[in-house]
């Protein structure tokens, strides 16, 4: 068997069914199981921030969608950036893009080890907790080196075993709703208009994924029709499940159990039906999902490099590929990922979660901001060949509410979350630089 048969063998191209599973599996990974407490202690308003969000999300999944149909090429938002307003651009969508992936899959892995906890209980070393951690990073990354057939299987289980405990919870809690655990509308000391803009900058992980299929495109059948349609059902399912999710949870769950909870899903289960044998299988089937989302983003994780790469903006060594996979940009994340990890818990672990997702909330904007742009600059500038001139002002009005949607959502970060964002981002100004002076240089 020859090596091209053997690469054709374990690398396999994505149907509209696995593209969404690939859109849905990383929205609803981890962030769903861990958020109902994390945004709890700002009140029943998170629930309004929910709402704002899923509009928001939908908005930037649509406009994905139309730039998809133009651009069908692996990279998502790089892709349009650097279309649009040329490398410097792109690169900025890139770098951030790809921190933002790595620092999700070091805030999926905390949040799985909340839920192995009530399995295995390893949080009360430090040690194994830290070891719990890097295990459930690596297993997702092994699962990449073996090609991308075995990337869409694994993704394709994980996203159908996961709604099996979210109905439970979605359907299931509503019969046992008590509206005495809701707690109050407002508590701490937001304003209203600030608990919704604080809330929704941490309800954002959970929507983290909308762009899976765009960035994913080279490796999907037919893109220009199948990466839209993936994205808008992609993310309109998991909108759904997640607002029936959230709600069941606080009405479920007294409130001042809710705001200490490191399992929220465990907790609503064995409120709704006594004991810990449901909340045993729901912190089963949350590790699956987890899993299944660092499965799918160790993928996205090494796409937008190699898409760089290949334009020489990221160094060479991101383009190597084998059985489909971007593996040298697969190994580099999950080391760096895993270093987070360690530094984040051996810092203290007060928090870790809440501060990696702010991190990536504000990481994630950049392209997302980029992106919207991209589509405003080509919807104004009349490039008829990168338009649809029948849906000029729907598209318009899409994108306009894309890029203020990013801009809230990075008011909403908050001063921690963006200066630490901004010295990710900064640091990526320095590669450019070396990366534009080796183009220069092997030009002349």
């Amino acid at each position: 068997m020859t090596t091209q048969e053997v690469q054709s063998r374990h690398a396999r191209r994505f149907g509209l069914p696995i593209a969404t599973a690939l859109v849905m599996g990383n929205i609803i990974g981890g962030g769903i199981f861990l958020l109902p407490a994390s945004v709890a202690p700002f009140g029943t308003v998170s629930l309004v921030a929910f709402v704002v969000l899923t509009v928001g999300a939908i908005a930037l999944a649509l406009v994905f969608g139309r730039l998809a149909e133009k651009h069908p090429h692996t990279g998502g938002p790089y892709v349009y950036a650097r279309e649009a307003f040329g490398d410097f651009a792109g690169f900025l969508a890139a770098w951030s893009y790809w921190i933002t992936t790595w620092v999700s899959n070091a805030a999926l892995a905390v949040a799985a080890v909340g839920y192995l906890d009530v399995l295995i209980p390893v949080q009360d070393s430090l040690t194994a907790t830290i070891a719990a951690a890097l295990v459930l990073q690596w297993l997702p990354a092994f699962a990449n080196l073996a090609g991308t057939r075995y990337v869409g299987a694994v993704q394709l289980v994980a996203t159908v075993l996961k709604f099996l405990p979210l109905m439970l919870v979605a359907v299931g809690g509503l019969f046992f709703f008590d509206a005495d655990n809701l707690g109050p509308f407002q508590a701490g000391d937001h304003g209203v208009a600030g608990a919704v803009s604080a809330s929704a900058a941490i309800l954002l992980f959970s929507y983290l994924g909308v762009e899976s299929a765009a960035v994913s495109a080279g490796e999907v059948r037919d893109p220009a029709r199948n990466v839209g349609r993936a994205t808008i059902l992609g993310t309109a399912g998991a909108a759904a499940v997640y607002l029936l999710c959230t709600l069941s949870v606080f009405g479920t769950v007294p409130h001042d159990e809710l705001v200490g909870s490191t399992a929220p899903f465990t907790d609503a289960v064995d409120a709704m039906f006594g004991g810990t044998w449901g909340g045993a299988a729901v912190a089963c089937a949350a590790l699956v999902s987890m899993v299944g989302a660092l499965n799918g983003w160790t993928l996205l994780s090494a796409q937008t490099p190699y898409a760089a790469a290949r334009d020489g903006l990221f160094p060479k060594v991101f383009a190597t590929k084998r059985r489909g996979v971007p593996t040298v940009g697969v190994l580099v994340t999950v080391v760096l990922a895993s270093l987070l990890t360690v530094y984040n818990y051996t810092a203290g672990t007060e928090g870790v979660f809440e501060i990696l997702v702010l991190v990536t909330t504000f990481t994630a904007t950049v392209p997302y901001l980029l992106a919207s742009a991209a589509q405003i600059f080509f919807l104004v500038s009349g490039q008829t060949h990168r338009v649809n001139r029948g849906r000029l002002v729907r598209d318009s009005v899409l994108a306009v509410v894309a890029f203020a949607f990013s801009m809230w959502l990075v008011a909403g970060s908050g001063y921690a979350a963006v200066y630490q964002g901004v010295l990710f981002l900064f640091a990526g100004v320095l590669v450019y630089a070396w990366m534009s002076a080796r183009k220069i240089r092997a030009a002349d």
